[in-house]
């Protein structure tokens, strides 16, 4: 396993990031197919035992389990110091005009919760999990400066938006003298690729790390187009996915299945490599709930696909909108 510099900052990721929207007492919140605790435990074990030091979760992800069940594995198993602690901020997490979004009133409320779930006097990275319109800029730059300045996190991220979006919220933090961040979580894969038009250019321009949620499309580019597992019939958000360019995706699917045949490895690591070998991105983001989730995403740091293979996977893509914020 090696370790890169997210963008330009000195806060140094591993080269796979471990999802941990899979990782929460089932039944609580949205995640119907989230694992319990003993199952969790053994896949973050073995994700430490491979090298990887990065895990990203969320306030949201089954109503906070999954911020207990990371906090207590990773408390057990590793060092505090050894470990990059990534969550989020945004989603409703209770009632009310301050239960959700980026006012000062949620986040400064919504760090201090997601510390005493996790069990950490600190985030390495903090992420608002989407925009919120309804906010000021100023507003929430300056909250997450102040939640910085109180060593609550140590760096700044923000999830899927338009550029300009994103842009106007680094330009904030600039005229305020205020933390920037340092990342972006965005939606990339072979099934959607709309960020490499704005955004990608961007955060390159500016030193701005990229660590993608859902590069496997959330398993479509690991099985036959069409077929279905006991997540994907449960998932409500990833039911809105993909159902643009279903022939295109069908076709892209298919390509990865001959690269893959050809080099005789699943389809999954060739996904994995492909979004690995992209120009902006600095370390995927994988979901695993089997050993062999995590397996194949190691793998898949030894798959180096030449320039034919990457371009018989790139050929079907068509522009589409974006989705997924």
């Amino acid at each position: 396993m090696e370790y890169s510099q997210l963008g330009t900052s000195g806060l140094r990721v591993s080269e796979l990031i471990v999802g941990c929207m899979s990782y929460g007492e089932p039944g609580r919140g949205t995640h119907a197919w989230s694992l319990p605790e003993a199952a969790s435990r053994e896949l973050i074990a073995q994700a430490l035992e491979a090298g990887i030091t990065t895990f990203d979760t969320a306030d949201v992800y089954s109503d906070g389990t999954s911020e207990e069940i990371v906090g207590r594995a990773l408390r057990d198993c590793a060092r505090r110091e050894e470990v990059v602690i990534a969550t989020k901020v945004n989603g409703r997490m209770y009632p009310g005009p301050h239960g959700a979004g980026l006012s000062r009133a949620h986040i400064m409320t919504a760090i201090d919760a997601s510390l005493r779930r996790l069990g950490v006097e600190y985030v390495d990275l903090y992420q608002i999990h989407r925009f919120d319109p309804a906010v000021p800029v100023e507003e929430t730059m300056e909250a997450l400066d102040d939640v910085v300045r109180a060593g609550k996190a140590r760096y700044l991220g923000a999830s899927s938006m338009y550029a300009w979006q994103f842009a106007t919220m680094q330009h904030a933090a600039d005229l305020g003298g205020w933390t920037r961040f340092i990342s972006m979580q965005d939606q990339y894969n072979l099934l959607m690729r709309e960020e490499e038009r704005e955004m990608h250019p961007y955060c390159l321009d500016q030193g701005v790390g990229i660590i993608p949620w859902s590069p496997l499309a959330r398993g479509r580019l690991t099985r036959p187009w069409g077929s279905a597992t006991p997540r994907s019939a449960t998932d409500g958000f990833g039911h809105t996915l993909y159902r643009q360019q279903e022939a295109m995706s069908r076709a892209i699917v298919d390509a990865v299945a001959v690269v893959a045949a050809a080099r005789g490895v699943p389809l999954a690591q060739v996904a994995l490599a492909w979004v690995r070998q992209q120009p902006a991105v600095t370390a995927p983001i994988v979901g695993a709930t089997k050993p062999q989730h995590l397996a194949d995403a190691i793998a898949s740091l030894d798959l180096t696909l030449t320039d034919d293979e990457l371009a018989t996977l790139a050929a079907p893509y068509v522009p589409q909108n974006p989705e997924g914020f």
